[in-house]
C-alpha cells in the first residue's frame, strides 16, 4: 500500500472510473474497491474493477455491490460507455477474484476498523446509502465522502440531472442528508478538465502497460464522443473526486446546501444547490467544487499511468 490518504473507491467502471483508479493508486492508500451498477450492469462494472485492480498491481480486494438502485429499475450509460462499460477496450488477462464479502458489509466493517478513511464514490450512491441506512454512524466515522456526481449547473442525462445522481436519486439524498463531510465534484467542475488525442498520443509513447491501456481507454471514449457530435474530447469526471482528497489544493470548493430532487417530472435527480448570497440559510452541508487546475491535474494523471 502507498502513502497518502486512506481511500475506499466505490465505482462503476466506466472509462473515467478506470482512469480514476489509476490516480487513486498512485497518490492514495487504496484499502478496497467496491463495485456498483451504473455505467454498465453490475457484472460488467465488477469485472472491469477487478481487471483494473490487477493491471495496477493493487493489493486492495474488490467487493461486489448493489445491482439496482433503491427505487426503480437499473439505468445504464451504454451510449457513452458501451454495453460492457469500457467499450472496445480489452484489459489484460489476470487471476484476481472477487471477495466473498458484499460491498456494503465491507464498507461498514472497514470504517469500523480504521479511522480517517475517505469514501470516494464515482458512480451511483447506492452502496454508500445502503451502508448508512444499516449503520448511520458511518457518516461520522469517515474522514469524508468525495463524490463525483451532480452539478451546480446543467446536467447531462437531462437538462438538470447528472447521471450518477439521476440513476439513484433516493440514495443520493440519503448521503446528502447523512451529516457526513461531503465534497462534490459535479459537472460544472469536471467539464473543465478535458482529454484529447494529444493526451492519448503521449501515453502511447510510454513503455508502461498501464499507459497503453489508458491510451486505449481515451481513444475509445474520444471515438464515442465524436460519434455523439461532441468532438474528440472527453471530460475527465471521476478523477476529479480522487484529486479532491489527494490534491485538494488543485480545486476550489464552496460550502453550499445541497438536496436531491426525487419527485419532479422534469427535475428528478437534480442536485439543488442553494447559491443564494444570504449566509447560513440554509446551513451548508456539502463542499461544492467550482474550479480545478486542469493542467496540473492532467500531469498527475499522465504520470500515474506512465510510471512503470
Amino acid at each position: 500500500m502507498r502513502d497518502g490518504p486512506q481511500l475506499i473507491v466505490d465505482c462503476d467502471p466506466g472509462h473515467d472510473d478506470a482512469l480514476a483508479l489509476g490516480l487513486a493508486h498512485e497518490h492514495g492508500n487504496v484499502l478496497g474497491i467496491t463495485s456498483v451498477s451504473g455505467n454498465a450492469p453490475l457484472d460488467d462494472t465488477t469485472r472491469n474493477a477487478l481487471g483494473m485492480a490487477a493491471l495496477l498491481g493493487s493489493s486492495a480486494e474488490v467487493y461486489r455491490g448493489e445491482a439496482r438502485p433503491l427505487v426503480g429499475e437499473p439505468r445504464h450509460a451504454g451510449g457513452v460507455h458501451g454495453t460492457g462499460g469500457l467499450g472496445r477496450v480489452a484489459l489484460p488477462k489476470h487471476d484476481r477474484v472477487i471477495s466473498e464479502l458484499h460491498a456494503v458489509d465491507y464498507l461498514i466493517e472497514a470504517t469500523r476498523k480504521r479511522s480517517n478513511v475517505w469514501l470516494v464514490p464515482l458512480g451511483p450512491l447506492t452502496n454508500i446509502a445502503r451502508a448508512i441506512e444499516r449503520d448511520p454512524m458511518l457518516a461520522s466515522r469517515v474522514a469524508g465522502i468525495s463524490l463525483m456526481g451532480g452539478s451546480a449547473g446543467a446536467g447531462n442525462v437531462t437538462a438538470v440531472a447528472e447521471f450518477n445522481i439521476w440513476a439513484d436519486p433516493e440514495a443520493a439524498q440519503i448521503v446528502m442528508a447523512s451529516g457526513a463531510h461531503i465534497r462534490m465534484s459535479g459537472l460544472n467542475l469536471t467539464r473543465q478538465w478535458q482529454s484529447d488525442d494529444a493526451i492519448a498520443a503521449r501515453l502511447k509513447e510510454s513503455t508502461s502497460v498501464k499507459a497503453q491501456v489508458a491510451a486505449a481507454i481515451l481513444d475509445d471514449i474520444h471515438d464515442r464522443m465524436e460519434s455523439l457530435g461532441r468532438g474528440r474530447r472527453a471530460a475527465l469526471h471521476d478523477p476529479c473526486a480522487v484529486l479532491a482528497v489527494t490534491h485538494p489544493e488543485l480545486l476550489r470548493f464552496e460550502g453550499r446546501h445541497v438536496t436531491i430532487e426525487t419527485e419532479g417530472v422534469y427535475t428528478r435527480g437534480m442536485t439543488v444547490v442553494d447559491e443564494r448570497p444570504t449566509p447560513g440559510i440554509p446551513e451548508a452541508n456539502v463542499e461544492v467544487g467550482y474550479q480545478i487546475d486542469s493542467k496540473s491535474a492532467m500531469e498527475l494523471l499522465l504520470r500515474a499511468f506512465e510510471r512503470a
